[in-house]
């Protein structure tokens, strides 16, 4: 006789007529649901477009605060009307197909089990995401159609990944934060000239500096040159002698000009690369970054400092990818390219975690330990003295598994600031790498302070675009330091998570932290906007009568679940099978 799991991942799994599902009608938690409870609502029929998909877990994201405050505002509801109209949370979530409409019979099948890429784009290139323009993961049965399988500027994207082997339903759930995570270490700014673009030379008035540019020059339609030395004037003219080219000459202008330049030649766009040669001045850099088109390039050619720490949007640096480049020249295309621009993390360097405590901030941790070629020497710090406990009794066995080693640090409860710790720590050399998941503009200011001469800091945490930091940019062309910000995932992304997750080089298992079933959702988005638990929360929607628990509750309270987490209760394929024999109910 088959077990209630065996029946549970069958592809004759039984279908209710009716299904809860907390939908989210306006702006607060108090709005999710109808009185803080699911609605019942009939559990459709796919046409021949559609699949009807059970939904299996779903993991709680602090990205969805901003969708909790900000209701029908949201920019990726565009002005809905969610009191007629509502959505739903839960773009983590992971899905099994129960039925397949008849034009879809040969990709999908029943009891096929998927993960979900929630940033999806439709055919006009508008974010229609998963969870937010697409009612989400918080309902046990719904259909998706053409507005997931068929999506993208080509209609012909699914936004699904077939999920194979022995990953656990959790585990295929959080491969979608991994995804974000695996992402933040891979390129994601443009790093050569753009091809038909508009690059604006920044010059000194009065340098007689001989630069070259070896290659790259021939991408841009239109260059503007703002006084530039006579070498470059002479490079420009020559690449003008050889094609169709735009030249323009704006000698003279002022930083307060610069706006009214970008203005008058961008329509506000703002440049696609920007040179800036032999820079002194800070506030100059600051004034011609903010004229970044978004995924453009900044390249800073010199030798010497600038005065002072330069204001740089790092918002814009997270979501639109702006790619800040350098070198002490003479050639100009030196700074260009993936080899001289990394993305991941230093072999045998020291890297510090900043924020370490949190959900995200333990993925990027566990994944430094795991990482066969990342950093010797991990430095996890955060305020949260729960959170920064929990990681140290999670992580310390994993590190020394790996032989890594793993130090935490509290600067409220430090004798010394983290900048000293870091500083005696390295003797004096400060870290290769600084990451950053905290979305607090001071707080990026401060993390930027920690890093080597040649380091890279990366921004995990999104801030609105506008949020300036001082950051030390002459350290990119005099020390080719990195300053780097992800945002999302893309399919790729998930599927090299669910790739070396299926292939056991990663565990997204270590990050749950809570469970819940249908019931428990509402109060699941509560404690993770509270930051109750260290990791992440995940819901079950086909389980009833599951409140939200920690792990090291569950095991209290139900000790044969307990009895199957591994060490440092790690969430395990075995106690997820065990809760799922506890609590489904089969109709």
């Amino acid at each position: 006789m088959s077990s209630d799991f065996e029946k549970y991942r069958s592809p004759d799994a039984p279908v209710p007529e009716q299904t809860w599902t907390w939908n989210m009608y306006g702006a607060g938690v108090e709005n999710i649901g109808r009185n803080g409870k699911p609605e019942l609502t009939p559990v459709p029929e796919p046409n021949d477009d559609q699949l009807l998909v059970r939904v299996d877990a779903v993991g709680m994201c602090f990205s969805d605060v901003k969708l909790i405050k900000q209701g029908s505002a949201h920019p990726k509801l565009y002005n809905r009307d969610l009191l007629n109209d509502p959505t739903r949370l839960g773009h983590e979530a992971t899905l099994t197909v129960l039925k397949v409409g008849a034009n879809l019979s040969e990709e999908f099948y029943p009891g096929q089990r998927l993960a979900l890429q929630p940033d999806i784009y439709d055919e006009l290139g508008r974010s229609t995401a998963y969870g937010y323009t697409i009612p989400g993961g918080l309902i046990q049965y719904h259909l998706i159609g053409a507005e997931v399988l068929s999506a993208g500027l080509d209609q012909q994207t699914a936004y699904v990944i077939p999920v194979e082997g022995d990953l656990g339903y959790a585990a295929a759930a959080l491969t979608e934060p991994w995804a974000c995570v695996e992402a933040a270490y891979t390129q994601r700014r443009r790093l050569t000239p753009e091809k038909g673009g508009i690059m604006w030379f920044v010059g000194r008035a009065g340098d007689t500096s001989t630069y070259q540019f070896s290659t790259g020059l021939d991408a841009p339609d239109t260059i503007v040159l703002t006084d530039v030395p006579e070498s470059m004037r002479q490079l420009v003219v020559e690449e003008s002698n050889n094609r169709d080219l735009t030249v323009v000459v704006r000698n003279g202008v002022g930083i307060a000009d610069y706006a009214r330049l970008s203005a008058e030649l961008t329509e506000g766009a703002g440049f696609d690369d920007i040179v800036v040669l032999n820079p002194h001045s800070a506030e100059l850099v600051g004034a011609a970054a903010k004229l970044i088109a978004r995924r453009g390039t900044f390249n800073m050619v010199g030798q010497v400092a600038l005065d002072g720490l330069p204001q740089i949007d790092v918002g814009r640096m997270h979501y639109d990818y702006t790619a800040y480049l350098g070198n002490p020249g003479p050639d100009i295309a030196a700074s260009y390219g993936a080899a001289r621009n990394r993305c991941d993390l230093r072999p045998g360097g020291t890297a510090v975690f900043v924020g370490a405590g949190g959900p995200m901030g333990q993925m990027h941790v566990q994944r430094a330990i795991e990482l066969p070629d990342g950093p010797a020497r991990i430095i996890a710090t955060d305020i949260n003295t729960m959170r920064l406990t929990a990681l140290e009794q999670s992580f310390s066995p994993l590190a020394q598994d790996n032989n890594k080693e793993l130090y935490t640090f509290n600067p409220n409860t430090a004798s010394q600031s983290l900048y000293d710790f870091v500083y005696q720590f390295t003797g004096g050399q400060m870290a290769d790498d600084v990451i950053v998941s905290v979305p607090v503009g001071a707080v990026m200011a401060e993390a930027a302070t920690l890093m080597s001469e040649d380091g890279m800091l990366v921004f995990f945490a999104g801030v609105p675009k506008k949020t300036f930091a001082p950051l030390n940019m002459s350290l990119v062309y005099l020390h080719n330091a990195q300053f780097t910000g992800t945002s999302g995932s893309t399919l790729a992304d998930q599927e090299l998570v669910i790739n070396k997750a299926s292939e056991h080089k990663l565990s997204p298992n270590r990050s749950v932290a809570a469970v819940g079933g249908i019931e428990a959702a509402a109060e699941g988005v509560r404690a993770m906007m509270e930051g109750r638990y260290a990791g992440k929360v995940v819901i079950f929607p086909q389980l009833s009568g599951l409140p939200l628990m920690g792990l090291s509750e569950l095991k209290v309270k139900y000790p044969t679940i307990g009895a199957a987490l591994a060490p440092g209760d790690v969430w395990t394929n075995e106690a997820e099978r065990r809760l799922i024999e506890l609590f489904w109910q089969a109709t």
